[in-house]
């Protein structure tokens, strides 16, 4: 029996991105890109990797399909291809990873559930209560990425200004905070700090990106 037939050609494509996808790094720059588009220079400032790094691991990522790019000026700018498939795919991998992967659940013990003894709004349990009036959404995102993007009638306070501007806040509703995705601390940061001022504050199980990518209603724009 051959081993060069169309399923071991699929698989073997297949399985370069999943090769794209098995390093940490990587999977954090298409978290960004699942945000909003960005330049290399603006990747290299969020990873923290040198610009030559992140080179090389965007040319992986892009070698596999899962970004795209165009040159703009003297900059290259990346973004998802295939924007909510990326996300979903991302999506599955955390899911295997919590419930298989003894590390990842240890973390997820140790830092989310720790912070944030409460079970996190489900989409749909977010949907029927925006539906009722109910909530205050807050995105915790910085200025940029919401403006791209973000949930239809979020009040956009980055975690970085939420000392300074907690009086923007109703007193009296729920308010239910969201930020880059299931892994990102902003919005668990966020809700203890809401909490500790007395506020009725839970976050989303998701962020922005897995919204958007269940063909859910966005926004774009700056508030206000």
């Amino acid at each position: 029996m051959s081993s060069t037939g169309p399923k071991q050609a699929i698989y073997a494509s297949l399985a370069e991105v999943a090769q794209a996808l098995g390093h940490p790094n990587r999977l954090e720059l298409l978290e960004h890109l699942a945000q909003r588009e960005r330049s290399v220079e603006e990747l290299t400032a969020l990873s923290g990797m040198t610009f030559a790094n992140t080179s090389r691991h965007l040319q992986i990522l892009r070698r596999a399909r899962l970004v795209d790019t165009e040159r703009r000026g003297k900059h290259i700018v990346y973004r998802l291809a295939g924007d909510s498939e990326v996300v979903v795919l991302m999506k599955a991998l955390g899911r295997v990873g919590e419930r298989n992967v003894a590390e990842v659940d240890k973390v997820m013990g140790d830092y989310f559930h720790a912070r944030d003894a409460l079970e996190p709004v489900s989409r749909d349990e977010l949907t029927a209560r925006l539906a009722d009036g109910l909530v205050t959404l807050l995105d915790v995102r910085p200025h940029d990425e919401f403006t791209e993007g973000h949930l239809p009638g979020a009040l956009n306070i980055p975690l970085s200004e939420l000392d300074a501007r907690v009086s923007e806040l109703p007193a009296g509703t729920e308010i239910v905070a969201y930020c880059r995705g299931p892994y990102c601390v902003f919005a668990v940061e966020a809700v203890a700090a809401l909490r500790a001022r007395g506020f009725h504050a839970a976050r989303l199980e998701d962020g922005f990106p897995e919204w958007k990518a269940a063909g859910l209603a966005v926004e774009t724009g700056a508030a206000g």
